[in-house]
């Protein structure tokens, strides 16, 4: 076939060297009759340069070149300069008799092959790719990975998957095709039949390595041996014992561990492989769980008669850095010791001159920022069997999606470490966006199909990773990669609600593990996302029938609106020492109430992480109760140990993380500002020192109904999850008069405070000499009025029990006979006294003061303006004439 091979849109400077490069994969001269090359400008979708091909025949060795006149070797068809547009932009070949004319819109009929492109981040051109290269992303020329230039060049992968990367340029040339570098010991090159050997590609030497060759119809080990890897591009001599010829079926599998671990004759392991090669001839018969086992996702390499007779020679020759992979091998000449010969790869990639059936619709709009989504997982299924398991993936596009560089994981939630790690390059999603993996007995039959009891029961977790580089790896330290991760969830068996807490954390930080009800269906169900697009979000999934390859059966797709009335009622943790003492969370709504939709957040006392999320199910009883918690009576389970305590409790509408989340109510236990900012509350509540005081069960039960978000309508008491509150009433009620001053130790002052606030200072104030568990709420009967920092309370407060009351009337008695009134109105009587005498000695200072101050200003004003003496002679002058 015919491909886009090589592209260089953007050149440093003049853009002088542009090509494009065309590769016929017979590696033979070939006629371009019927081909034409189409330019398309992303901006605007419309064809800016078409090259009729006809008459052209690529080089000897099958490649030719359209370009600019400095690409050496010299083009066939010569460009102007800057002629190939940087980006984001496409080129497609096309084949056929239709009519490509410049100025066109871009279309996909005749289409062979296209690449849609840009040199700078943040140029899209998402209609040229839906149309062009439909499933793919618009591929970046980075011209960061290289000093001086770069361009794209295809590369194969594996089988009949082709990508293109950036590399140095290669006009007319084989494209480099560098790999990445692989982290652990993989299989590069192996003989099979007369003169048997493997060698190994190690980046760096392991601690133990085990070569093990396996039968494939029994599974057993026939050869294993120790390998001392010290140095890359290990060789090693396969000793007689380990001969293949004639075999019909088998793998070679390298293990870390030692050969004491796989003896002669001993079943196949469950250990997975660092990398294996599973091989199958004609005639030849394997078991689905010894492929699935050895190279998951992937099928055996097929031998021919001829590659039997007289040994064949086997060469890791595709650009993935993934390991446990016979499609990255082809039959080659042996190479032992040097580069491995691999030009003899003739496979066409996948989408290459395709005629599928599936359509190639441009209506759906991309959703941005949206990539694969775990869509439905099937991990326990009736009977010991467990051969109807399946993972069901889907993209938000509801297209057809390519797969390339996704990952899935299977986490096992004792060790936190992936037991399956599969691979889904190369693979694509059906014509509405799903893709399916399950055991062999699903119907529909999966893409990918894994040996039966493959999907663990739980707790574990199923993770989807977009890693183009190979497998997902964890942060150095860290045990559960989370870079790259696209969705996840994390679910338990029935009797395991406390378990996998380290998966919890990493991929779904702050929710609980979902659980596939088996009471939900006498005969199976699954956990299906249900309403929600946000990646690993547990509460967007549901227990449903099962519907692979299809539309999850979500009932009426809308998940049903909470009662328009519920509130936190009554919150009871491990604030006291009593061994009684209960962890649970009452909510109080109208009766019979459906509380799907809801969710519960618990911010846990001495830690700042994220809170644990409890979505909601079921409903409230007649008497509109509905208890969370580990109590006898709870509607519904808590996850949490009930010796942990508390700082918040907040009730949501939806997922408090999203936009569309609302709070209804929240209880915060301190002062906390932090989470009084995200909770939207003034104040905490000041009665944690009242609840660990108390050595009975208690809870911080609701006594005013229903206001939200308000710290004045909480009282400490006795537990009632389930029942009626225990609050405050006149039947346990005491007269109190009080006059409180300054001798109090509090400056009571007229400040903008509402009356519920005041009730609440006195009731501290109260509690800190009666330790009787008092609140505000207990002052609900009583007046009180300020004057002059003097606070008058009057009227009864309430109380709980008559234990309660003796202990209220004792303290509020003994406050009462202080008469601190009277104390204070006689102190600010001496202290006016007192006041008096030095106001007046005030006074005479400063008399005194101003009489000097005239005096001496009286005595320099003279002293500086003396008497005119001329003046007075001529005075007395005029006085003797005047006599005479």
């Amino acid at each position: 076939c015919l491909l886009i091979s090589e592209v260089n849109a953007d050149n440093p400077s003049y853009d002088s060297t542009e090509f494009v490069e065309l590769y016929h994969t017979s590696g033979r001269r070939t006629s371009l009759d019927g081909y034409t090359l189409v330019f398309y400008n992303g901006n605007g979708n419309l064809a800016y340069k078409v090259l009729n091909l006809g008459g052209n025949a690529t080089d000897e060795q099958g490649f030719f070149l359209v370009g600019s006149a400095g690409v050496k070797p010299p083009p066939a068809v010569v460009l102007p300069a800057n002629t190939v547009q940087n980006g984001p932009d496409g080129i497609a070949l096309y084949h056929g008799g239709a009519r490509y004319a410049e100025r066109m819109n871009v279309t996909a009929e005749g289409l062979v092959d296209a690449i849609v492109y840009r040199s700078r981040r943040g140029g899209e051109a998402e209609f040229l790719a839906e149309v062009l290269t439909p499933g793919f992303p618009v591929f970046l020329e980075d011209e960061s990975l290289y000093q001086q230039d770069e361009s794209m060049e295809r590369c194969w992968l594996f089988a009949t998957n082709w990508t293109f990367q950036t590399g140095p340029p290669s006009p007319g040339l084989k494209n480099p095709c560098a790999t990445g570098r692989a982290r652990e010991a993989q299989i590069s090159e192996l003989s099979l039949g007369e003169g048997v050997f493997l060698e190994l590609s190690v980046p760096q030497p392991p601690s133990a390595l085990v070569l093990a060759l396996l039968n494939g119809t029994t599974g057993a080990v026939e050869f294993s041996m120790d390998i001392n890897a010290s140095r890359a591009g290990l060789l090693l001599m396969c000793p007689s014992g380990c001969s293949r010829e004639g075999s019909l079926s088998g793998a070679v599998a390298l293990y870390s561990g030692m050969a004491a671990d796989f003896p002669h004759g001993a079943p196949l392991s469950p250990r997975q492989p660092i990398d294996a090669f599973v091989f199958l001839g004609e005639g030849g018969e394997q078991g689905a769980s010894f492929v699935e086992t050895l190279i998951p996702g992937r099928q055996a390499f097929l031998l021919t008669s001829r590659s039997l007779g007289g040994g064949v020679s086997l060469s890791r020759c595709g650009a993935a850095v993934w390991s446990r992979d016979t499609e990255l091998f082809v039959e080659a000449p042996p190479t032992p010791g040097q580069a491995n010969q691999c030009s003899g790869v003739e496979s066409c990639p996948h989408n290459v001159g395709c005629t599928c059936s599936w359509s190639r619709r441009i209506d759906v709009p991309i959703i941005n920022q949206i990539d694969f989504l775990l869509s439905e997982v099937n991990s326990d299924t009736p009977g010991a069997a467990e051969d109807r398991e399946f993972i069901e993936i889907w993209h938000p596009s509801g297209r057809r999606v390519s797969l390339d560089g996704i990952w899935l994981l299977l986490f096992n939630g004792n060790d936190d470490k992936p037991y399956r790690q599969i691979s889904l390059h190369g693979y694509f999603t059906d014509a509405w966006g799903y893709f399916l993996l399950g055991s062999h007995q699903m119907s529909p039959r999966p893409a990918i199909r894994l040996p039966p009891n493959t999907v663990q029961n739980g707790p574990d977790a199923v993770a989807l990773y977009r890693s183009p580089l190979g497998p997902p790896v964890p942060k150095e330290g860290g045990a559960i990669p989370t870079k790259g991760l696209l969705d996840a969830i994390v679910y338990r068996g029935l009797r395991f609600d406390k378990e996998a807490q380290n998966l919890r954390d990493a991929l779904t930080p702050g929710q609980v593990p979902l659980l596939e009800d088996p009471d939900f269906s006498p005969e199976d169900e699954s956990l299906s996302r249900c309403g929600s697009l946000l990646p690993a979000n547990l509460t967007a999934f549901q227990v449903t029938p099962l519907t692979p390859l299809k539309k999850n059966a979500c009932g009426s797709g809308t998940t049903p609106e909470p009662p328009l009335q519920v509130v936190i009622n009554e919150v009871s943790a491990s604030w006291t020492n009593g061994s009684q003492q209960e962890a649970f969370v009452e909510l109080v709504t109208t009766p019979h109430a459906r509380l799907q939709g809801l969710t519960l957040l618990l911010f846990e006392q001495g830690h700042n992480s994220e809170p644990l999320a409890v979505p909601l199910k079921g409903s409230a009883s007649s008497d509109g109760l509905y208890v969370l918690g580990n109590t006898s009576n709870a509607d519904q389970t808590l996850p949490i140990s009930p010796s942990r305590a508390w700082r918040a409790v907040a009730l949501f509408q939806g997922y408090f993380q999203t936009a569309r989340a609302r709070l209804i109510d929240a209880v915060v236990l301190a002062e906390d500002q932090e989470l009084l900012e995200k909770l939207n509350t003034t104040s905490g509540q000041h009665m944690l020192s009242v609840l660990s005081s108390m050595k009975e069960p208690v809870s911080l039960s609701r006594c005013s109904c229903c206001e939200v978000r308000n710290p004045h309508v909480w009282i400490a008491s006795g537990q009632t999850p389930g029942q009626v509150n225990h609050c405050p009433s006149s039947g346990f009620s005491s007269e109190l008069v009080l006059c409180l001053g300054p001798k109090t130790n509090r400056l009571w002052q007229q400040k903008n405070e509402s009356l519920r606030e005041m009730q609440s200072e006195i009731a501290q104030f109260l509690e800190e000499s009666c330790h009787c568990g008092i609140s505000g709420l207990y002052l609900q009967e009583t007046n009180i009025s300020c004057e002059d920092g003097l606070l008058h309370v009057s009227g009864q407060i309430q109380g709980v029990s008559a234990d309660q009351r003796d202990l209220i009337l004792k303290t509020t008695s003994a406050l009462m006979l202080k008469d601190s009134c009277t104390e204070v109105t006689m102190e600010k009587f001496q202290a006016r006294k007192a006041g008096l005498g030095w106001e007046i000695a005030l006074i005479i200072i400063v008399l005194l003061t101003l009489g000097l101050g005239a005096a001496l200003g009286t005595y320099w004003y003279r002293k500086r303006r003396p008497h005119n003496y001329s003046t007075i002679e001529l005075s007395e002058q005029a006085e003797g004439e005047a006599g005479i």
